[in-house]
């Protein structure tokens, strides 16, 4: 009776969280909507164009102003007569290219110097890790100014800075990471086996690792997205024709009054997308992290 009783006590106290990586995320309403939110931009910069292949810098200086909901533009036009549904559309590629691009490289970078830090220990890991306090120590915004005067604006340019500034946050996770797991005992027995330090960094570390920088690469899509929008916003990023947001943005400023619309959409866009990949990035942290 009373190992009955104790069986029923347990079943009640089963935890009735759902199993399995995705139906983890599922039970995340915040998590997929993010991620929703998120494919349904990157579906409609990238794809947009062919539903709506109005062309971002055509200009029609008799359509200057025109508000949201006009004949033939849904989201207005800006002060030089170009369709800003457009030039969302487009500033958005060019926001999300560079806010993947720059996570990819950062992550590239970050990993490695991680990796090696890590595992390697001593004197060679504190050099490395105190290198990283060092460009942490300097304000993100102001580090991306001084480097970008250093080179001329444009699409790639504007990727490799903000990578450059990105990646010091992945280096301190992964060497966490590293520094943890290298006791472990499969890396004790992958060396009793003759595994090479290359091979136990990449083949058996990396893998258990791989949760904190998935992580971190998603969270660093919405800095790189913002720190994009910082430098293009102060003129140093995506020079005009070209659209980004962030240069919408800088263009806007002078109309807040007399045309809102040119401020508020992309500074909206700017808004929605880094949110949705803070929760994004914040739900799969929730579901990796082994002690939740």
């Amino acid at each position: 009776m009373t190992a009955m009783t104790v069986q029923t006590a347990s079943d009640i106290a089963a935890p009735a969280a759902p199993r399995g990586f995705l139906r983890q995320l599922m039970a995340r309403p915040a998590t997929m909507a993010g991620a929703g939110l998120i494919l349904l931009m990157t579906l409609a910069a990238f794809l947009g164009p062919l539903v709506d292949p109005t062309d971002p810098d055509r200009i029609d200086v008799l359509k200057r102003f025109l508000p949201p909901l006009s004949p033939g533009h849904l989201l207005g036009t800006d002060e030089l007569g170009r369709d800003v549904l457009a030039r969302l559309l487009g500033g958005g590629r060019i926001s999300l290219a560079i806010g993947f691009s720059a996570m990819l490289l950062s992550v590239v970078i970050g990993t490695a110097i991680g990796m090696v830090a890590g595992w390697r220990g001593g004197v060679i890991g504190a050099v490395l890790m105190r290198f990283v306090d060092a460009m942490m120590a300097f304000p993100t915004v102001f580090l991306v100014l001084a480097l970008a005067l250093l080179i001329s604006p444009g699409l790639a340019s504007t990727t490799i800075l903000i990578a450059a500034t990105s990646w010091m946050s992945v280096a301190r996770l992964v060497e966490g990471q590293y520094r943890s797991l290298r006791t472990a005992d499969y890396v004790a027995a992958a060396r009793t086996a003759g595994a090479s330090d290359l091979r136990i960094m990449v083949v058996e570390l990396l893998p258990n690792a791989a949760g904190a920088i998935i992580v971190a690469a998603t969270l660093n899509v919405a800095r790189a997205i913002l720190l994009e929008s910082y430098v293009s916003y102060l003129g140093y990023g995506i020079q005009a024709p070209m659209a980004s947001w962030g240069n919408m943005l800088n263009n806007a400023q002078v109309y807040l009054t007399s045309a809102p619309w040119l401020a508020i959409l992309p500074g909206l866009a700017i808004t929605l997308t880094v949110t949705s990949f803070n929760f994004m990035g914040n739900g799969l942290r929730d579901t990796l992290d082994p002690h939740r």
